[in-house]
């Protein structure tokens, strides 16, 4: 990495090119059944609250350059561990512009979040991945993350409760 980055806090003149990063979530081969935007406008709609203070559990942060021009974000929520239900911190998000993509910086991000998660009191951090999101799930495996769940859905036709 050549740019000097640093993280920062989500700031409000931040939000409109947060908001526009959001959509790159689903970028990759969404399952059939599931609409891409659905993948990124709860994430959008909790942001926004980041922002207008409204999001007491969550936060968000970005890796900005030099000219202090957002590439990135974090959007975490703090809260219990699904099963022990100790103090934990789940990924909301991690989102970098496709023009920083390669760069390093989706590392970068997730190692902060991890240590702001820790700074925060969690013990641990989950995140949801699609099984066939390999760029993402390449993040995870290289940081240690542990797939230990597997979820899985079955879809009924519209009518069959009928």
């Amino acid at each position: 990495m050549t740019d000097p980055y640093t993280i920062r806090a989500i700031e409000a003149q931040d939000l409109e090119a947060m908001l526009a990063l959001l959509p790159q979530l689903a970028d990759f081969q969404v399952p059939d059944r599931r609409n891409p935007n659905d993948l990124w406008q709860s994430d959008a709609q909790l942001l926004s609250e980041v922002v207008d203070g409204s999001a007491t559990l969550t936060f968000a942060d970005v890796i900005v350059d030099a000219t202090n021009t957002p590439h990135g974000l974090v959007l975490i929520t703090l809260r219990e561990e699904l099963m022990s239900h100790a103090p934990s911190a789940h990924l909301e998000a991690i989102v970098v512009s496709p023009e920083k993509r390669g760069k390093g910086l989706g590392g970068i991000l997730l190692q902060h979040a991890e240590q702001a998660a820790v700074r925060r009191g969690a013990r641990s951090l989950s995140l949801h991945v699609f099984s066939n999101n390999l760029r993402a799930r390449g993040l995870y495996d290289q940081a240690g993350y542990d797939s230990e769940l597997i979820r899985a859905i079955k879809w009924f036709d519209q009518g069959a409760a009928d």
